[in-house]
């Protein structure tokens, strides 16, 4: 089984950070990776810088620039990530868009993931249906989970049709806006929440955008299965280097 699978098992709110690779240095990848799983944090979402990331907000788009400005690559993640399987256990993710895989090759891209360990993928520009025509072939032959986004403005049509072809999670981004532009869950919100647990989709929810302290990781886990951090993680990097790691994820829960 998935170690993404394994862990969604287990009787707890998920919760999940994301951080851009390659920031705030080149090298810190792997140690904020297990900085994070020594203090507690579920499951790993490592950004893949690109140069137009067309759903992050200023935060992460700042963080991709600067890593892609420290050398980031492809190539250069997968370096770094080799030896990561012999230190950290938790499930990771990375999340990037489709054209770098493209450029890497897309069955070089998974084969390279599953030798390293990565346990599913994020590609918010690869349309649901070209995944399921064309690429879900080459993700399931690497035992690779690819993780599928829904908005408030989702159908109810299209998110089974999602989760009909998903297996994991489902990514529910809390509003229709950019990451890291939210500030607490209104009514809107909430009744986006209850519309979705209401489907009784076969795979389980976390909430994305807007999650930045424990207020909001308990709204959103109150009717999902757990909660992604991303900007608020990337600012407290962005001013406290890697050494604080352990009293941000403390603050969360």
């Amino acid at each position: 089984m998935n170690r993404i699978e394994q862990k969604l098992q287990e009787d707890k709110k998920i919760l999940s950070i994301y951080f851009s690779a390659g920031f705030p240095n080149l090298n810190d990848t792997a140690s904020i990776i297990q900085e994070l799983e020594k203090n507690g944090v579920d499951l790993i979402e490592i950004g893949l810088p690109f140069s137009d990331p067309l759903a992050d907000g200023p935060t992460i788009q700042a963080s991709s620039t600067a890593a892609l400005q420290n050398g980031m690559t492809t190539q250069i993640l997968f370096d770094q990530l080799k030896d990561i399987r012999k230190t950290v256990s938790i499930p990771l993710i990375i999340m990037g868009y489709f054209n770098p895989m493209l450029q890497y090759g897309v069955e070089a891209f998974c084969q390279k993931c599953a030798e390293i360990g990565i346990d599913g993928l994020i590609i918010p520009d690869l349309p649901v249906a070209v995944y399921a025509e064309e690429y879900k072939a080459i993700f399931d032959k690497y035992g690779l989970i690819n993780i599928f986004l829904i908005t408030p403005q989702t159908s109810d049509e299209r998110i089974r049709f999602i989760d009909s072809v998903s297996s994991g999670f489902i990514y529910m981004v809390s509003s229709a806006s950019v990451t890291g532009s939210s500030a607490g869950f209104g009514n809107v919100q909430e009744d986006y929440f209850k519309r979705i647990a209401n489907l009784n989709l076969k795979n389980p929810q976390i909430v994305g955008f807007g999650i930045n302290n424990a207020e909001t990781f308990n709204q959103a886990t109150q009717y999902a299965k757990g909660a992604i951090i991303g900007s608020a993680f990337i600012k407290h990097l962005s001013e406290n280097g890697t050494g604080k790691i352990a009293d941000f994820v403390k603050s969360i829960r």
